[in-house]
């Protein structure tokens, strides 16, 4: 008899072509294309369980997803048993077994998610699946100066998605580090901005308003010290509009019980 096995993937994606990443009756999601692969390779029906719902758009380099499993595979091999059977833009970055009652969502974790803007004069098509063009000209340095207010334990209210249902969900979120940098020259990427942000969760669209808000700063519209009141104003009117989905990317996902050390070396910078 065979014994039940709970297996880890991480997952890459580009989102461009699919309406998010879980499973839903209006369209091809990442998920869907996974529990598919997955299903084919074992010969069991397979539902897996995400990390991060990310949206129609988003892409991810590091997303989560556990199934489990009666199928021998050991736990290292299914990277490469999968991609084969999934398309060009989802692949299997690394497999491996995990603890029964490991849940990707239900522990504890640290996010990083990048936002990259492309801000030139004329749009980059070669760019623009994983970036947001943007021709007003940014100051990298005030959005900077913004993005450290992040930084700590806060109530990010504020940067909440408007149409959140539920007022008593919890909006208190930590963030060990938040930047703002411009490419540079040399690497051929001086039009190209990237806000980058880690934390212990983020709330329906945070990522995406905090960018938004940024963008706005770095055109001078807001300055960056009054991305103090905003947190403070707990109001989602206070904040900046949504920015778009293709350019958010889901860095990766780390566990504190599984890498303390890398963990640890976050809090300590709060």
């Amino acid at each position: 008899m065979n014994i039940m096995k709970r297996i880890m993937l991480i997952i890459a994606y580009d989102g461009t072509n699919y309406c998010g990443f879980q499973v839903q009756p209006n369209g091809v999601t990442v998920q869907e294309l996974v529990n598919r692969a997955v299903s084919d390779l074992t010969g069991e029906v397979i539902h897996t369980i995400g990390a991060s719902r990310t949206d129609a758009g988003v892409h991810a380099r590091g997303n989560v997803v556990v199934f489990d499993t009666e199928a021998r595979m050991p736990g290292d091999k299914y990277s490469y048993a999968l991609n084969p059977r999934l398309p060009d833009d989802i692949k299997v970055q690394l497999s491996r077994e995990v603890p029964p009652d490991f849940h990707p969502r239900y522990t504890d974790t640290i996010k990083t998610y990048e936002y990259r803007i492309l801000n030139r004069r004329m749009p980059d098509p070669t760019r623009r699946l994983n970036t947001l063009f943007n021709y007003f000209s940014l100051d990298a340095d005030r959005m900077n100066t913004a993005a450290k207010y992040l930084e700590g334990t806060h109530d990010f209210r504020s940067f909440q998605a408007s149409g959140e249902t539920n007022p008593d969900k919890e909006t208190v979120r930590t963030i060990y580090r938040a930047s703002v940098t411009r490419g540079s020259a040399e690497d051929g990427n001086e039009d190209l901005i990237t806000f980058r942000i880690t934390g212990n969760g983020f709330l329906y669209n945070m990522v995406r308003i905090l960018a938004g808000t940024l963008i706005e700063i770095g055109r001078g519209k807001i300055d960056p010290e009054q991305m103090e009141k905003i947190i403070e104003a707990r109001s989602r009117e206070a904040a900046g509009p949504t920015a778009p989905p293709q350019g958010l990317t889901l860095v990766e996902i780390r566990y504190p019980e599984w890498e303390p050390d890398f963990c640890e070396k976050h809090e300590a910078e709060v």
